[in-house]
């Protein structure tokens, strides 16, 4: 499952929920008639009515989701989709998920660490690496750092020192 956005919470009176989508591309969405709604292992489908922009994030109503009590049960979850069902990417766009274990490696050929997760700054998205347990790193997903996604090999190479 491909984790998209984080129902924030409920909207209005007639079953609409907020959502933090994580990512830039979040309109999207509405060309897919279902969204999974769920945590860790356990999704369920939810067949979509209507999805718009409001403010920094987007409203969403699903069938079956007819009341704001309804739409507060769905407050925290995550919203995601089956990764066959997404559009394909273009060169140089990825989906979050799909950059999560990479191996991060610099000009040098030192490893970095994985990526454990992503950010958005609001400028740009960040890339969280973890060096095993002793060593944090916040890389910024820009150009001029990243210099390569490969995913088939596993590997971001980067434009940063072991030692910043």
């Amino acid at each position: 499952m491909i984790v998209l956005g984080r129902v924030t919470a409920p909207f209005g009176i007639r079953g609409w929920v907020k959502i933090h989508p994580f990512g830039d591309d979040p309109e999207m969405w509405s060309e897919m008639p279902q969204l999974w709604l769920g945590a860790d292992d356990q999704w369920r489908p939810f067949d979509l009515k209507d999805l718009a922009r409001h403010g920094k994030g987007l409203i969403a109503a699903f069938r079956g989701v007819e009341d704001r009590n309804t739409a507060g049960k769905l407050t925290g979850l995550l919203v995601g989709a089956p990764r066959e069902v997404l559009p394909a990417t273009d060169d140089n766009e990825y989906y979050w998920a799909d950059l999560i274990g990479l191996e991060v490696v610099n000009c040098q050929g030192d490893s970095l660490g994985r990526v454990t997760g992503l950010m958005s700054s609001g400028a740009h998205e960040i890339l969280c690496v973890r060096d095993g347990e002793d060593k944090k790193r916040l890389l910024p997903f820009v150009a001029a750092v990243v210099k390569n996604v490969d995913r088939a090999a596993g590997i971001i190479r980067v434009d940063w020192e072991a030692d910043w």
